[in-house]
């Protein structure tokens, strides 16, 4: 590291002493990552638009608006039509190249796709106002990217080719440098660093930098995208600079930092007067900032604990949206108290999958998993689909070994797993016409290409969305900023509720505040509050049944509502799930036999699709639930009953 510091030190008389300058060119990334680190991608395009108005005036290379979650979550959550946020967003941006986050043969979704669907999606984003793509693949199995980066150059978009950072006992210097040059053999027009984690060190980020225009003998550009997780983001900016980088990533400072990235901000001051400036106006960056700072507090609710900045990350890797994921499922699997357990478990499962980075989609391939290992109290009892896909190589080559454990455990004794074949050539080849055919079947006419893209991403949101918009009933629940409620010391006011108080559960303390609740609500309708757990802000809904109010002033009861829908688990055959989620598929019928450990049902839970087998061996006497439902795990998604002697069921 010496030899480092002499090398600044020399170059630093250099920029002095030959009044060398180079302009950092930086590119803002508020609309997409910045939203969807610290607002868990929630906020409306609406809200977006006047953002985006003023981030249009400043002169950035580039603004990231699309990709990464935000098509999911459009459908998922916001329903909103992801092409039609793109269009609008291009209308208010016309002096801008816009971009987005592209997961190579996965494109915006969590499994390899065919080359034809590839192409057709970067088709489609070109034409509706993407420029400039940022390509990367969760293992940096580079013939994931190839058909990519040719489409973006054959459409007449920009090519940004990423290596997504981890620290492992695979990831050495050495094989940053191999990256780097087969990344560099496909001719992009940038080479983009990647630390989606925010791990990276200082000396660190200056060698692998400094390796890279080194490594492409300085014919390629080269950007740095760093998280903020640990804190050392910003200086890894500066660093980053000293060793040659041409451009950074930013975001505004309301959204900046933590899980998110250095503040634009910050990074145009720093570089401001010095042989980097990036000649951007902090005047005009700043009118940006107010509309950022408007849109944090509209969608206050959704800002969690794990979005600020966390030192652990440097033991456990794990991102803050990751650990936010983690937090939800074991929450709603009412087991939070073994979140500590869970978080020791993903290092075991990452080193099980080869040390990939952790970055979508092997970050909910792990973490998922991890999880499933904590809940059902053994380890790869419960096993995703994912991971068996994983294993069989249909993601691509890890960075390095599977364990053979887990290998034999999912291919059987004395099996192993071949990475030969390129994953989009295991695609479904006929995925486009099969979902051409089914949405034209489900919408009564012919789809559009990007309606068809729609519903091979995300099959049920899709559908869902369709189907809503074709009968004109998309109503999404209005965004309500979180609102105030008055305070006053205990025992001051009799009758008054508590509103911020220590809660002992299973011998762990935990602080908790009301920060609000809704307006009375409708009948029928839950009424939402708004609850601080240990820092972290939750939204919930209740359904009164018992209200208490001061003594002497009358009481009043409400029945409890019947219970219906899916039934609780309550016999041995009962087929459960092992975390809350969405049932995708139902594999058998009433009457079917099956055999104990059989797939009968496939569950969606973080975005990941779990394989429900059979308790029991027996017949299938009745189906609760049915695709699309939400599941939970004491409730039964269908009941088994045990043979009699004659085979016949009980």
């Amino acid at each position: 590291m010496i030899e480092v510091v002499e090398e600044i030190r020399e170059k630093l008389k250099d920029f002095k002493n030959k009044g060398v300058r180079k302009r950092i060119l930086i590119t803002d990334l508020t609309p997409r990552d910045g939203q969807q680190c610290k607002l868990a991608t929630r906020v409306r395009t609406d809200d977006l638009l006047p953002l985006c108005e003023k981030l249009d005036k400043c002169g950035f290379y580039a603004v990231e608006v699309w990709g990464g979650a935000t098509y999911d979550v459009c459908l998922r959550y916001l329903k909103e039509d992801p092409w039609e946020r793109l269009r609008r967003i291009k209308e208010v941006m016309p002096n801008t190249k816009l971009q987005m986050l592209f997961r190579g043969q996965n494109i915006v979704g969590y499994r390899p796709r065919s080359d034809k669907v590839v192409k057709k999606f970067i088709e489609k984003a070109i034409e509706n106002g993407i420029t400039v793509f940022r390509v990367f693949d969760s293992l940096n199995d580079n013939r994931n990217i190839e058909v990519a980066v040719k489409a973006i150059k054959e459409f007449g978009g920009e090519v940004h080719a990423e290596i997504s950072y981890n620290r492992s006992p695979v990831h050495t210097y050495e094989k940053w440098m191999e990256y780097a040059r087969e990344l560099a053999e496909m001719e992009p027009d940038w080479i983009s660093f990647k630390d989606a984690t925010g791990i990276m060190t200082p000396f660190e980020c200056y060698q692998i930098i400094k390796g890279i225009k080194e490594a492409t003998e300085g014919k390629i550009p080269v950007l740095l995208h760093n998280h903020d997780m640990s804190g050392m983001a910003t200086i890894n900016h500066m660093m980053a600079v000293l060793a040659g980088v041409d451009m950074l990533d930013t975001v505004l400072s309301p959204l900046a930092f933590g899980s998110s990235h250095p503040a634009t901000e910050t990074i145009v001051a720093a570089l401001q007067d010095t042989p980097f400036d990036t000649g951007l106006d902090l005047a005009k960056i700043s009118e940006a900032a107010e509309e950022a700072k408007k849109i944090k507090k509209k969608y206050k609710k959704y800002e969690t604990e794990y979005a600020g900045v966390n030192a652990k990350v440097l033991i456990h890797k794990i991102p803050g949206g990751m650990i936010s994921n983690m937090v939800a499922q074991l929450a709603e699997a009412n087991a939070l108290d073994k979140i500590e357990e869970a978080l020791e478990e993903v290092p075991r499962v990452e080193k099980d999958l080869g040390y990939p980075p952790l970055l979508t989609p092997s970050s909910q391939i792990v973490g998922v998993q991890a999880v499933l290992n904590v809940i059902t109290g053994e380890r790869y009892k419960t096993i995703t689909k994912e991971v068996r896909d994983y294993v069989e190589g249909k993601y691509g080559k890890p960075p390095g070994p599977i364990s053979k454990e887990l290998v034999e455990k999912i291919l059987g004794p004395g099996k192993e797993p071949d990475f030969s074949i390129r994953p989009g050539d295991l695609a479904d080849q006929q995925e486009w016409e099969k979902a051409e055919a089914e949405l034209e079947k489900i919408l009564g006419r012919k789809p559009t290409d990007e309606e068809i893209l729609l519903y091979i991403l995300f099959p049920m949101q899709a559908k869902e969305f369709l189907l809503a918009k074709e009968k004109g009933e998309l109503h999404p629940e209005p965004i309500e900023e979180v609102p105030e409620i008055a305070e006053t010391e205990p025992g001051k006011v009799p009758g008054a509720a508590p509103v911020e108080f220590d809660v002992i559960y299973h011998g762990d303390r935990f602080k908790v505040k009301l920060e609000g609740v809704s307006v009375e609500s409708e009948p029928g309708k839950p009424r939402k509050y708004y609850i601080r757990i240990d820092g972290r802000l939750e939204e919930v809904q209740l359904f009164p049944k018992r209200e208490a109010i001061p003594s002497g002033q009358g009481a009043t009861t409400t029945a409890p509502a019947q219970e219906e829908g899916i039934p609780k688990a309550t016999e041995p055959g009962d087929v459960t799930p092992p975390m809350p989620g969405k049932v995708v598929k139902i594999l058998v019928k009433e009457g079917d036999p099956v055999e104990q450990g059989q797939t009968v049902a496939v569950v969606e839970a973080m975005k990941m699709e779990n394989e429900i087998h059979a308790p029991i061996q027996g017949i299938v006497k009745k189906i609760f639930a049915n695709p699309g439902d939400q599941v939970n795990p004491d409730e039964a998604i269908l009941r088994i009953e045990p043979y009699k002697e004659d085979k016949s069921y009980q």
